[in-house]
């Protein structure tokens, strides 16, 4: 079984909330295109996107990036 990248964890995460990708940018102030990116792979968001990624979704950075067990 292969391990999900971060942009899939990312998507599913944000899918399974029911939050549309336009919400999420909205709550982040970036673009669309900007979690669109993250949910490719495109880019990476920053450490400080990270944490609020983290906190918008009230999980630790480690359960975001698939660090946990």
């Amino acid at each position: 079984m292969s391990e999900l990248t971060f942009g899939e964890r990312l998507k599913l995460i944000r899918i399974s909330e029911g939050i549309a990708q336009s919400k999420l940018a909205e709550a982040l102030k970036v673009s669309v295109k900007t979690i669109s990116h993250w949910e490719t792979n495109y880019t990476q968001p920053s450490v400080p996107q990270l944490i609020q990624l983290a906190n918008f979704f009230n999980l630790t950075i480690d359960e975001l990036v698939g660090r946990n067990n």
